[in-house]
């Protein structure tokens, strides 16, 4: 670990594994407890998971949290208290507000494994109206495509709207050696979706590694030979 700058490799992580469910979490979650390792920002969750066919979540509730869920394979149907419903695959993000309370379902009604990366932040209000917003994304530009966000620069061009001022989502899909220079912001983490990728000044990613960057300026990612996916929150 350097000062400002950490690799949490894929294998370290907190690990959920059931008959129809394997879910590695980046902090802290459920059973799973590390005082040291509840957050980052006002990221408090981010969780890669692969459910099985016919399975998923029952309903369940939420309080209070920006819930941004982003598929990597398959798909994944959503049910909610508000009526709302939707099937998310890859290039479509979605966005679920709990606010005050919300009740939904996740489920793989398909015939094969859905795999998906969701992610909690924490909302710079409480007990507002549960909303739900999803959006396709063009992600054929080799840039860094705003997602999920509530940051002013992001106002005009984010694909849906997160109740946190203060944190915004990207994603680019890069092709062997594209490059993308990563945001400066006091918070900064960098996920790895898919491929493999070097941070300048770091070194090198496999799938599924994160980086965690504190007030470390901007820095460049560049993808390896099979291409990389990568996932990037910036937090102010």
């Amino acid at each position: 670990m350097t000062r400002g700058m950490e690799i949490r490799r894929a294998g370290e992580r907190f690990v959920t594994s059931e008959e129809w469910l394997e879910s590695r979490h980046s902090f802290s979650f459920g059973p799973h407890y590390d005082p040291a390792n509840l957050g980052f920002g006002v990221l408090v969750a981010h969780n890669d998971e692969t459910v099985a066919p016919g399975t998923g979540f029952g309903t369940h509730p939420h309080q209070d949290l920006e819930i941004v869920t982003w598929v990597l394979r398959g798909a994944l149907a959503h049910r909610d208290s508000e009526g709302n419903s939707g099937l998310v695959h890859p290039g479509l993000a979605q966005r679920m507000s709990a606010g005050s309370g919300i009740r939904h379902s996740e489920w793989n009604d398909a015939d094969e494994p859905v795999h998906y990366v969701q992610m909690w932040v924490r909302p710079d209000r409480l007990d507002l109206p549960p909303s739900y917003q999803q959006a396709e994304l063009d992600l054929t530009t080799g840039e860094l495509v705003p997602v999920a966000s509530g940051l002013s620069k992001h106002a005009s061009t984010t694909a849906i709207r997160l109740h946190q001022a203060a944190a915004g989502m990207s994603v680019a899909r890069l092709a062997n050696a594209q490059s993308v220079e990563l945001p400066a912001a006091p918070y900064l983490h960098v996920f790895l979706a898919a491929g493999s990728a070097s941070v300048e000044g770091l070194g090198e990613l496999s799938t599924a590694d994160a980086v965690r960057l504190t007030d470390s300026g901007n820095r460049r990612l560049t993808a390896g030979a099979a291409g990389a996916e990568v996932l990037v929150w910036e937090m102010y």
